[in-house]
């Protein structure tokens, strides 16, 4: 539990929608301590497709890198929201080992004002995870996944006896 824009990691996840310009929640928290220029950085990047996962500097943060996701919006599990959960596990763990990346960051994607049940999504990123690092080759040493309240906190915990 604690504020993922203070972790001392190699990359951050954001939990970015998808003009990528900043926003509330982790994503803002995000923009503002990483300062303007992540904004002008993001700008660049024409956008990001939901399930998909991007790649920018850290700035101000003391994560060299932040790698942008955008979760799915919970419409009731009837549009392969847990499907695209999934690929922004993925996707952002493909990303970190492209970039070398040893320790990386998670808040928990979409669990907040995209409303996706905190059970399910806690289940996806443990078992998403722990997949990756199993893998013989993954450089990846460490994987935190940092939770904003305590409620979300005892979910994953509760989850890990699961995966």
């Amino acid at each position: 539990m604690g504020d993922i824009t203070k972790q001392n990691v190699d990359a951050i996840v954001n939990a970015a929608n998808t003009t990528l310009l900043g926003g509330g929640g982790v994503d803002g928290a995000i923009h503002t301590a990483a300062g303007p220029e992540l904004l002008k950085e993001c700008e660049k990047l024409g956008g990001c497709s939901t399930g998909k996962a991007k790649i920018t500097k850290g700035f101000n943060l003391p994560a060299k890198w932040v790698i942008h996701t955008v979760g799915p919006v919970w419409s009731g599990g009837q549009y392969n929201e847990k499907f695209v959960l999934t690929s922004c596990y993925q996707n952002c763990l493909k990303l970190a080992e492209e970039y070398q990346i040893k320790t990386l960051a998670f808040p928990s994607i979409s669990t907040g004002a995209y409303r996706f049940p905190i059970t399910e999504a806690s289940e996806i990123a443990l078992r998403e995870i722990k997949k990756h690092l199993d893998q013989k080759s993954s450089q990846i040493e460490k994987v935190l996944i940092v939770c904003f309240d305590e409620k979300t906190y005892l979910h994953y915990l509760a989850q890990l006896g699961h995966v």
